[in-house]
């Protein structure tokens, strides 16, 4: 079920009105039925690879906790085998077994392996990953073994946050379904206004660029230069508003029902390296490979060589992570080179600006850091949202070795080509750009002021009218620029 359908907007008032109605003693049996028909929604059979998963999980906690300290790993090992074989099969074996058969032509052996037809649950490592956090916290003595199944069951498939995240820590959510949690108007207002937020996001911004830059991704040869930049440029934006956006409509649908989840995004475009970029977006993702890969690596407690190699195997596993295919491991791969790069070169920075006397310059010299943080993030956008490592690679060069010459001759039929982009006397296409810009401002002035605090609070502080001035405006904007038409999955919705 998708959260930008009118399905969802029945789904939800009716879940959560019944949510307050039933006494608090089934509500976690309403929420795991709504959990179940929300997944099966999608592919109705797969649920039962999440009630195997579940199965396993729960049992194996029971275990793990009172099992002798010599078998606590054994059991361990079988609920992390268990759920990484679930995943290997679904999401990566395609790909495994496609590179051992491209292997085998370039060395001219006579056989194959046959491909599988399958397709990937929805969704699959997000909930494998919030599965695994709970045993291995159970493991470490952090958490206690959940008895209750129905509970257990909740926390890996509790629908607001079931395919796309955040992936949730038990510490943090578990003992949040055990609560009675009362009609609260401030945590249901808030979280109604959060969810607005995320559908201005999704449909305003993200949908709307999609419209736009999908043919000069899918057919990146039809378009040369400038057409690339504004789509790679347009993407990131895309991307950035898609997922956190559903990230926005899955909090504030929980915080309505009392529950909090755990921030996701915190405005990652104004970070001003790399390393300060991965500690702003998709924020549960990269704290739990910090805290189950890096830290027992030996993070960076080790020697240079250790901490490079470190880092640069955590973004791989990332890249992994996000799909099967060589241009989701490039994508890892260039920010494990960027982050190395930083590292390598903040010392030659520190040292270039005390020589230059950076100080009175300070924002300037901030805002540059911001510039190049976006621009370098942009560039491995590409190898992101991009089908396969050619089109990737024409993508790029084309985009930064044809500008000068379009900005110099632009009456070239190359140009031509690009008329709709920029000179374009169509009005419905002006009006969807101003649309998507303004939206954009919009949003990165939210953004801007949640850097330092709430943004619900500052406009609370400037007053009744410009607070619900604001939210009519968002409204407004979704009402009448929401691309409802496209009903878009969330991208996301394919790892």
């Amino acid at each position: 079920m998708l959260f930008n359908s009118f399905s969802f907007l029945v789904f939800f008032i009716v879940v959560t009105a019944l949510y307050y109605i039933l006494p608090f003693k089934i509500r976690w049996l309403l929420l795991l039925i709504a959990s179940c028909i929300f997944y099966a929604y999608f592919i109705p059979i797969y649920i039962l690879i999440l009630f195997a998963t579940i199965i396993i999980d729960y049992i194996a906690g029971i275990k793990i906790e009172n099992a002798k300290p010599k078998n606590k790993k054994a059991c361990l090992v079988i609920s992390l085998m268990a759920n990484i074989g679930i995943l290997f099969y679904f999401k990566y074996f395609n790909f495994f077994i496609g590179n051992i058969n491209d292997l085998s032509v370039a060395l001219g052996w006579n056989y194959s392996i046959n491909i599988l037809s399958i397709i990937l649950p929805i969704g699959l490592s997000f909930h494998t990953f919030q599965a695994m956090s709970y045993t291995i916290e159970v493991y470490r003595g952090n958490q206690k073994a959940e008895k209750h199944f129905g509970i257990y069951a909740l926390y890996v498939m509790y629908y607001p946050q079931l395919v796309a995240g955040p992936i949730e820590r038990p510490k943090n959510i578990l003992h949040q379904f055990h609560f009675k949690h009362q009609f609260d108007y401030k945590k249901i207002s808030s979280g109604l206004k959060l969810m607005l937020w995320g559908f201005f996001k999704k449909l305003v911004i993200a949908d709307n660029i999609a419209e736009i830059i999908n043919p000069v991704f899918d057919a990146p040869n039809n378009y040369q230069g400038i057409s690339h930049v504004i789509a790679m440029i347009l993407f990131s934006f895309q991307i950035l508003c898609d997922f956190s956006g559903y990230s926005d409509i899955a909090i504030g649908a929980s915080r309505v029902m009392g529950i909090e989840l755990m921030q996701n995004f915190r405005s990652p475009y104004f970070s001003k390296n790399i390393s300060e970029f991965w500690t702003r977006w998709h924020i549960s993702l990269s704290t739990w490979f910090k805290d189950y890969v890096y830290i027992p690596m030996g993070g960076n407690r080790v020697s240079k060589k250790r901490l490079y190699f470190n880092l640069f195997f955590i973004f791989l596993l990332s890249g992994l992570w996000h799909g099967a295919s060589w241009n989701f491991v490039i994508w890892g791969m260039l920010h494990g080179a960027y982050l190395i790069i930083g590292i390598f070169m903040i010392k030659k920075i520190t040292h270039v600006k005390s020589k230059i006397g950076i100080g009175t310059w300070q924002k300037v010299f901030t805002l540059a850091q911001i510039v190049s943080t976006f621009f370098l993030v942009s560039i491995a956008w590409v190898f992101f949202r991009v089908t396969n490592l050619n089109d990737a690679i024409y993508f790029l060069s084309k985009a930064f070795t044809a500008i000068p010459d379009y900005f110099s001759r632009f009456n070239n039929p190359g140009f031509m080509k690009i008329k709709p982009w920029l000179l374009e006397s169509d009005r419905r296409i002006i009006i969807m750009y101003f649309i998507i810009f303004s939206s954009i401002i919009i949003m990165e002035f939210v953004n801007y002021i949640e850097l330092k605090k709430n943004f619900d609070s500052y406009l609370t502080e400037k007053g009744k009218v410009r607070k619900w001035s604001f939210y009519l405006i968002i409204t407004w904007f979704v009402l009448f620029f929401g691309a409802f038409h496209s009903n878009n999955e969330f991208i996301y919705f394919q790892f």
